[in-house]
Order: C-alpha cells, then sequence, then structure tokens
C-alpha cells in the first residue's frame, strides 16, 4: 500500500505573518461553485458587531422530513439510474434498489427488536451496504455509529463501550478482531448482535435482514430537529475520541447548505475512497452525492494503480479527496500512464492542501480541473466555509444559513476585520452535543448557539475566514505563541524537504522549543543546520527551531491525513 505522502499547508499572509488555512481536528471541504450558484450570491458582509454572515441567501431547510424520507424522494426520481456500486467487485445498486434494501434491513432489524436511540457500529471499509446500513438506520430511529477500520482491538473495544451499541457490522476479515474488543473485560459492552457483510462464523450474515417487506417502512414517529441520526467520533487528535450526536436535521441541514455552494449534477460519476467512518466520507461525499442524483464508485483503501485504474475505468469527474492524495496526483510519476481526463472537480478535505501543491496539480492536468478549499468539524456535520474566490490560504465564505465570529482567546469578546483570535460558527448544523460528556459540550457550545471551533485566525473586510493555526496546538515559546503550520508551510517550501511537523518540546527555561521533524526528499543530503538557518531568515525570532530539526523516515498521520502530534510528542520525550 502506498506509503502516506507529505501534507502542504496553505499559505496566506497577512502584514509580516504568515496566517495559514489550518484545523488538523476538523474536516476541510474545497469545491467548485457553480455558475447556478454563483448568481444568487451576494456580497459577503461583515455586520457592524464585527459578526460575519453568509454572502449566500437563506435556504429552505425542513424541519419535520426525517433524513431517509428525503433521500428516499430522491430515489423515487431517479429510479432506475445507478447510485452506487463498487469498483473492486462490479456490485451496484439503482436508487430504486437503494431505497428497497435500505427498508428491508429496516424492518428486519426492528423485527429483531431495534427501537429508536439503540446505537448499531459497522466496522469496516467501504462497500454499498454501508450507504444501505445507514439508511436503515434513519428508517427506524436507530443511531449509527461507526469506527475506523485501522482500528487494533483495545481502540475498537473503548468505542462498543463507549458508544453502548448492541449491534456490529463488520467483514469477515476483521470478524476476529471484533470478537477480541468484546472479549476486553475492562470495558464492558452491551452488544447482544453479531453481523457480516459476507460469511463468518459466530456473525449473522448481513442478508438475513433483507428477506422482509421493501416497499413499506416501519412506523416510527421521527422528530428530525431532536432525534440523533449518526454518532460519528471525533478523530481525538487533543484528547480521547468524542462521540458527536448528530440528527437528522443537523444532516439534512448541511447536506443541502453544502449543495448551495458545491456543485454535483445527475450526469457527475464520484469517487467514494475516503472513508465512510470519517464524517467527511459519511455524509459530505457520498451523500451530496446521492441528493444530486449522481452516481457513487465506492474503493475500500487507497491502492496506487486501482485508485488510477479507477478514476481512469469509471470516467470519474468529481473526487473528494485528502491532501495527501492530491500530492500524489500531482506528483507521483505513474499518474502520467492513465487517461485521467474526464477529472472535472477535485474536494480536498480533512486537512489543509498547500498552495502550492494545488499549482502543481493544475499544471499536471491541464486540460482544467477545479480544486478550491474550504473547512468543517466534525461537530457541525461538518461543512461551515467553502472557498468561492480561489484566496490562497482562506477557507472561504460560510456557507448558508450560517454565522461566524472571531472572539478573543482571554475575553471571548467579538474581534474587528483582521483581529487573530478563536473562530467561532452557528448554524443549523451544529450538533445537538457530546454523547455522555455535557461538560465538554457546554465547553465547546455556549448557550446561545456559538460552538468554538478551537481554532485560531481572522476574517477579511470581505467575509473571508483564514486559519491559523489550533488553539491546542500552539507552542509556548518563553510566553510567545509560535503556531507549528507556519513553520511547517515554510519548511515545506524548500527544496529538499518531502514532508515535515513540527511540535514543542519541552524546556526547563523557555517551556518549550520548536523543533521540526523532516521527511527529506529521496537523494537530499540537506543538512540540520541549513534549514534551521532557512527558517531563522524568515521568521520572528520567537519563531526560530530552538529545538533543532531531527531527520526521520515518515511523519505519522491518521487516515485523513492529520499528523498525530501528540502522538509524535510523547514518544519524543519517551526516547
Amino acid at each position: 500500500m502506498f506509503k502516506q505522502l507529505q501534507r502542504l499547508l496553505v499559505q496566506s499572509y497577512v502584514n509580516s505573518q504568515s496566517l495559514l488555512a489550518r484545523s488538523p481536528c476538523a474536516c476541510v471541504l474545497s469545491q467548485q461553485i457553480s455558475s447556478s450558484t454563483c448568481h444568487m450570491a451576494a456580497q459577503p458582509t461583515v455586520t457592524p458587531d464585527n459578526t460575519l454572515q453568509s454572502h449566500i441567501p437563506d435556504i429552505k431547510i425542513p424541519t419535520n422530513v426525517p433524513f431517509h424520507q428525503y433521500l428516499f424522494e430522491k430515489c423515487d426520481l431517479f429510479k432506475d439510474q445507478t447510485a452506487v456500486d463498487e469498483f473492486l467487485t462490479g456490485r451496484k445498486y439503482t436508487y430504486q434498489q437503494l431505497k428497497e434494501k435500505s427498508i428491508k434491513v429496516a424492518r428486519g432489524l426492528y423485527n429483531m427488536g431495534y427501537r429508536k436511540g439503540d446505537v448499531v457500529l459497522a466496522f469496516s471499509p467501504n462497500h454499498i451496504d454501508y450507504t444501505v446500513l445507514m439508511l436503515a438506520c434513519s428508517t427506524i430511529g436507530v443511531w449509527f455509529s461507526a469506527a475506523n477500520p485501522a482500528y487494533t482491538a483495545e481502540e475498537l473495544s473503548c468505542q462498543i463501550s463507549h458508544s453502548e451499541c448492541k449491534a456490529i457490522f463488520t467483514i469477515p476479515f476483521f470478524a476476529g478482531t471484533v470478537k477480541s474488543a468484546l472479549d476486553i473485560k475492562s470495558h464492558p459492552h452491551k452488544v447482544k448482535d453479531l453481523f457480516v457483510f459476507g460469511e463468518a462464523q459466530g456473525y449473522q450474515p448481513f442478508d438475513t435482514l433483507l428477506s422482509g417487506d421493501g416497499t413499506t417502512c416501519p412506523d416510527v414517529d421521527i422528530d428530525p430537529v431532536k432525534d440523533v441520526f449518526i454518532l460519528p467520533y471525533s478523530s481525538g487528535t487533543t484528547g480521547m475520541p468524542k462521540g458527536v450526536m448528530l440528527t437528522h436535521y443537523n444532516c439534512l441541514a448541511n447536506v443541502l447548505q453544502a449543495l448551495t455552494s458545491i456543485h454535483v449534477s445527475t450526469e457527475d460519476r464520484a469517487l467514494g475512497l475516503l472513508p465512510l467512518y470519517h464524517i467527511y466520507g459519511m455524509t459530505a461525499v457520498q451523500f451530496s452525492v446521492l441528493f444530486s442524483g449522481a452516481a457513487i464508485t465506492f474503493l475500500p483503501k487507497f491502492e496506487p494503480e486501482t485508485f488510477l485504474k479507477c478514476l481512469q475505468g469509471k470516467k470519474i469527474t468529481v473526487a473528494q479527496l485528502v491532501p495527501p492524495l492530491i500530492i500524489f496526483l500531482a506528483k507521483h510519476p505513474v499518474v502520467s500512464a492513465f487517461n485521467l481526463t474526464s477529472l472535472q472537480k477535485v474536494v480536498s478535505g480533512a486537512a489543509p492542501l498547500g498552495a502550492e501543491v494545488t499549482i502543481e496539480f493544475t499544471k499536471r492536468f491541464t486540460h482544467g480541473v477545479t480544486i478550491n478549499q474550504g473547512y468543517g468539524l466534525t461537530e457541525t456535520s461538518p461543512v461551515t466555509n467553502v472557498d468561492v474566490t480561489g484566496t490562497p490560504g482562506s477557507i472561504g465564505n460560510l456557507v448558508a444559513n450560517t454565522q461566524g465570529k472571531i472572539v478573543d482567546l482571554v475575553t471571548n469578546k467579538t474581534l474587528g476585520v483582521g483581529e487573530v483570535g478563536e473562530y467561532c460558527v452557528k448554524g443549523p448544523q451544529i450538533m445537538s452535543g457530546y454523547f455522555k460528556d455535557k461538560q465538554a459540550t457546554d465547553h465547546m457550545i455556549e448557550p446561545d448557539g456559538w460552538l468554538h471551533t478551537g481554532d485560531i485566525g481572522y476574517a477579511s473586510p470581505e467575509g473571508l475566514v483564514f486559519i491559523k493555526d489550533r488553539l491546542k496546538e500552539l507552542i509556548k515559546y518563553k510566553g510567545s505563541q509560535v503556531p507549528p503550520a507556519e513553520l511547517e508551510a515554510l519548511l515545506l517550501g524548500h527544496p529538499d524537504v518531502q514532508d515535515v511537523a513540527v511540535l514543542g518540546v519541552p524546556d526547563e527555561q523557555c517551556g518549550e522549543l520548536p523543533k521540526a521533524f523532516v521527511v527529506k526528499k529521496p537523494g537530499s543530503k540537506v543538512r540540520e543546520e541549513e534549514l534551521v538557518k532557512y527558517v531563522e531568515d524568515k521568521v520572528a525570532h520567537t519563531k526560530r527551531l530552538r529545538g533543532g530539526v531531527l531527520f526521520i523516515n515518515e511523519i505519522p498521520k491518521n487516515p485523513s491525513g492529520k499528523i498525530l502530534r501528540r502522538i509524535m510528542r510523547d514518544q519524543y520525550i519517551k526516547s
């Protein structure tokens, strides 16, 4: 499997300070705006009280329609068109089949005693029955949760226990991991049923749920505003992963909000490579496609040649990716052997994308592929911002029905244009809260609905938002706050640097010292002192690499491309 590729950060400069579109715990979303959307957009606004308003007029979001019902109406409209398929197996469902199978599984679960408020968990790579299971859960008010298929038994057991799931759905390959997770006594669980997509000893085949009626939904009273649809878990970048309660209304609102800024047509064919356990793949990718009547092709994992064969063979027009994959497309020589002229739009998500990478990408894909940047979090379903201007370093304007503001880190006072503080957002996509963690919920969401993102940034007079760094990742050097993303962006501009992570390492006198962990480009002979001097010439004295440079083979990242800073820091301190 292709090793994780380098991660470049978006650069933007305000006065003499470099500010970055940065949200390590967030889901970053990028996309082209269609001409049909642009004509409705007014000028982005900053109100007299410095609240940021969307440049797009508010849209009507139904409060009485459960998520599945809205999509099932689309299924009735697009009946015989392909909705989902699998590149490796050739399996596919039309929109009509997707609806019928979802209702059958819903009825099967309902007949087994599953009721509104119960939780089921998927531990599986991407495939078409993943979508069926999600919609089945929506139909009967069951909460759908999902775990990273890369989890160990210990990690999986934590989520099984915390989510209080009553059923687990997995594939034969992971059947042993699930059993091992359930055997860990320190994490009690409520699991009563095990299902497998296929066959495995001790598991019920998923297909046994398909034997019932596929025309009539079970009669379940769902309040879209109050009732939870999905329970994704945050990445745990700054602590243990938390269960994020997203209602039917949250998810429906956000897909509709995103589609006012993101154009997907019935003629498009999208790539479903990003993992469906992650909020970006779970809602922003698959449902923006399905709400639009397009088709999505699933791949279970990234493998270079299979990935490229899929893009070419399926004539993919829309590819939702993470930065390491875009870097692969921009730089890897094997890409030139494939005809990818069908590709029209690239959506970059889950981690920041560097302006330099965008330039390299457009040089290779000369037929004109649009690629822009935006922003969101698991806690916001996920989309809050989409870039429509192409401004380097900007996460763009707010999506419809959304407000934003920058607040002082100490006083929480709303700041003016150009002033740096914490970015806060408010809108119908804001989660109802963290599962079983009211304290964390109250810390993140104010009583009047404003959500604190934990990201530091500023706003331009045009209402564009620029993110500088994560609040919890700032390096504290002698009382000064040093944003690691700024130093990473500088180092990634050096011709000998392939990838980099900058951390604050403990120092008795200074508190923390910025230290760069660098992956050299193949054949490079660059020395530590060269890179230290390279940074020193470009930054204020408080930001110099006083912790030095350490050359390593690879920067550890999670599946969505975020640097695992906490793990790196812990390992460095131990060593």
